[in-house]
């Protein structure tokens, strides 16, 4: 605003009518119920209007002080304790920025006639300091300064990226206060500080990985030309995606790099720092309309069927378990997970991009009939030519789906839709408001009959989540309490896996682990529930062999993010193990992938199978870009890795959602779908903690029909030698 300007606006407003000049009345504060009001002059009145500043950006201030201050306590330990020069260096850091920080936030409170020490009495949630976020206890500070060498080298970067990350969670409750930061330079520190410790977090996982003496933890990056490290296995092949299921022009599915022109790229480039590292290359953050990621598999004698967001592929299992292609079948719209039964084929679709027809094109608008989300069905008879015979339209599409009876005449499936609920102009009945009508809290029970699947049908949305009358009746989203994960609230099932035998199914439904009884399988009826303070989504569920333990996975960031660094929580992104008791589930223990992973590698549990070991429970288990771990949890309080897989990140520069999808044991092998690769097939190799009989045992179960489909478990059998080779080769321990 110019002088002239502003000089003639006031002139205006002394002009004007007396309408515009304030009037004056007594002033009253009524203060709390019961209280008698007092009249208040104007000073006081306006005692909140200096809003450049806010009650929590002091409190911010102080707690940051004393934070900072333990972390400079920390890298000052360092010198006398360790010849790590990245340790060493990273210690540095830390003090020179942090002491800068302390000084700066000292004034900032100065400035602002605020003291510098928090009042003890507006903070009694925080009786001792160490209680802050991230910040070491007293005894780990003690247990630090005592150590040295390796063994301070891990506990310090343990210690100091949770005191970042803490530091990283008060910025984040910052910013959630009404009113904070508003002040530009406030607002412009808080950031800093989130900026300059995620980098520095990155940097000490980093390190901490390199300490590491398990090869999986500093494999080179390479789409075809990865680092690899195996133990206790055998990879017997690996298969590229089929051709029409891959772009040529990118085949590893990289983001586009961010040009910068030659004006811009001279003028913003950044040396490099005092520790050598370079300007990080940028890439773009939106995903292309057509996905060609691999995904879930089934399997019938010696047929593979593996899906994928674009289709699916048809292999001929052969000697020694190598695949042989026999088809391509394109129709896009994710999920792709399928499952056979007899000639016919059962695959989940959930994206909105889907069509009935199959077609590449996608669909516009947010309501149209062409768009398909549920079930789709195929008869694949002629496995050279699958023909799409069925569908099954539902609300929220279908993320998995679970094959609970079938005969001759019916197939009953549960069908799990996790994604957004579409309106009900395009498909009657769906709602997504609350109320007896919503779409959430239910699961679908689908009827397929088998000599005419265009009859599939919903025939049941059984309410499994409902408790004293309410349909939300378990977790409803949020954390446990201070340090603990953000759990999803539970309106629908990620995974179902049924026993039909032992008429029980278990469910991973985003906020908790569920068990149903299936006697009806029309009516599913829940008998037991958990949620855990550290599962953000609950994902998967898997029965052992006799339907005594449950294994459940959590997918902490969605598959997406790099969730196995060395820094990361371990009981975040794990298995959770539980006794299943009647209808009681009780835990027992967990398992997380024990090696850590760089920040290019996506990373978290996710699909496996048992491997049928007589006497002993033993899953397979894909970890994205973690690799494939095989775990014996026969102990469920102490479960262990006993053989492993793994590559190098797809790419040294950016994380590519790659890895392992699914791994699941099938006649005496494991197949893995890489969803950005292809296809690996693997062999047990005898070890210390398997023996070649038990290995063979493994080889020869027999499952009921010659049939996997992953969310239908079978009980395994085996044939009475076999049992008794097993034992005798044990003997000795």
């Amino acid at each position: 605003m110019t002088t002239t300007f502003r000089a003639l606006a006031v002139g205006m407003l002394l002009s004007t009518s007396h309408v515009a000049l304030a009037q004056e009345v007594p002033i009253i504060l009524p203060g709390a119920p019961g209280e008698a009001p007092r009249v208040i002059d104007r000073t006081e009145a306006i005692a909140l209007s200096d809003s450049s500043y806010s009650p929590a950006d002091v409190s911010f201030m102080q707690g940051m002080i004393v934070h900072h201050q333990q972390a400079v306590a920390m890298a000052q330990l360092v010198k006398d304790r360790t010849n790590n020069d990245a340790i060493l260096k990273t210690a540095d850091r830390i003090e020179a920025g942090q002491k800068d920080e302390i000084k700066f936030m000292r004034e900032w409170l100065k400035e602002r006639k605020e003291p510098a020490a928090m009042d003890h009495s507006m903070h009694s949630a925080h009786a001792s300091h160490h209680t802050m976020k991230g910040m070491a206890s007293p005894a780990q500070m003690a247990a630090l300064a005592a150590s040295n060498s390796v063994e301070f080298d891990n506990q310090f970067l343990q210690l100091m990226i949770a005191h970042h990350q803490g530091a990283l969670d008060m910025v984040k409750e910052l910013h959630r206060a009404p009113g904070s930061a508003y002040e530009p330079v406030m607002f412009e520190f808080t950031n800093e500080v989130v900026s300059d410790q995620q980098a520095e977090i990155d940097r000490m996982n980093a390190v901490l990985a390199g300490l590491s003496s398990d090869p999986r933890a500093t494999l080179t990056a390479g789409f075809r030309d990865a680092g690899e490290a195996i133990s206790g296995l055998r990879l017997v092949a690996a298969q590229a995606k089929p051709i029409g299921f891959y772009d040529p022009q990118n085949p590893a599915g990289l983001l586009p790099l961010i040009e910068k022109d030659e004006d811009e790229g001279s003028a913003d480039k950044k040396p490099a720092d005092e520790d050598g590292e370079e300007e990080k290359p940028q890439f773009g953050k939106r995903g292309s309309l057509l996905s060609f990621a691999n995904t879930d598999m089934a399997f019938s004698g010696d047929l593979l069927i593996a899906g994928s967001y674009h289709g699916f592929n048809a292999y001929r299992l052969g000697e020694d378990g190598v695949p042989t292609l026999l088809s391509s079948t394109v129709c896009p719209g994710g999920q792709g997970d399928v499952s056979i039964v007899g000639d016919l084929l059962v695959m989940s679709v959930q994206d909105s991009r889907a069509r009935i027809d199959c077609g590449l094109q996608g669909v516009n608008g947010n309501v149209s009939d062409e768009r398909f989300r549920g079930v789709r069905i195929f008869d694949i008879s002629d496995i050279t030519r699958p023909r799409q015979v069925g569908l099954v339209q539902t609300c929220r599409g279908s993320h998995t789906h679970s094959i609970v009876t079938a005969d001759d005449d019916t197939i009953v499936l549960y069908n799990s839709g996790t994604s957004y609920v579409r309106d009900n102009e395009e498909l009657a009945g769906c709602f997504s408001n609350a109320g007896d009508e919503t779409a959430l809290f239910s699961i679908d029970v689908i009827e397929i009959p088998v000599a005419n699947p265009a009859a599939a049908r919903i025939v049941d949305s059984p309410r499994v989540f409902a408790k004293d009358g309410q349909i939300a009746g378990l977790w409803r989203g949020g954390d446990h309490g201070e340090g603990t994960q953000e759990t999803n609230d539970t309106n629908q099932c990620h995974d179902i896996t049924v026993f039909p035998s032992k008429k029980i199914a278990a469910g991973a439904c985003s906020g908790n682990g569920i068990v149903l009884d299936i006697s009806n399988p029309l009516k599913p009826t829940r008998i037991a529930d958990v949620t855990d303070k550290g599962f953000a989504y609950w994902h998967s569920a898997t029965f052992n062999n006799d339907g005594t333990k449950v294994l459940f996975t959590d997918e902490w960031g969605g598959g997406g993010r790099p969730r196995c660094q060395a820094g990361d929580p371990a009981n975040w992104g794990a298995d959770a193990f539980y006794d299943l008791n009647g209808d009681k589930l009780e835990f027992r223990g967990m398992y997380k992938l024990p090696v850590p992973q760089g920040d290019k590698e996506n990373c978290v549990a996710h699909n496996g199978s048992i491997i049928p070991v007589p006497g002993r429970d033993i899953f397979v288990q894909a970890w994205y870009q973690g690799g494939v771990s095989v775990i014996d949890f026969t102990d469920t309080a102490n479960p262990f890795e006993i053989a492993y897989f793994d590559r190098g990140p797809i790419d040294k520069d950016q994380l590519v959602t790659g890895g392992y999808w699914s791994a699941y044991w099938y006649n005496g092998r494991i197949y893995a779908t890489e969803i950005a690769r292809g296809l690996d097939i693997f062999a047990l190799e005898p070890s210390e903690f398997l023996t070649a009989e038990e290995i063979a045992a493994a080889e020869v179960a027999q499952y009921e029909g010659g049939l996997f489909n992953p969310q239908t478990q079978t009980e395994v059998t085996w044939p009475e030698e076999v049992i008794a080779a097993v034992e005798e080769s044990r003997k000795g321990g």
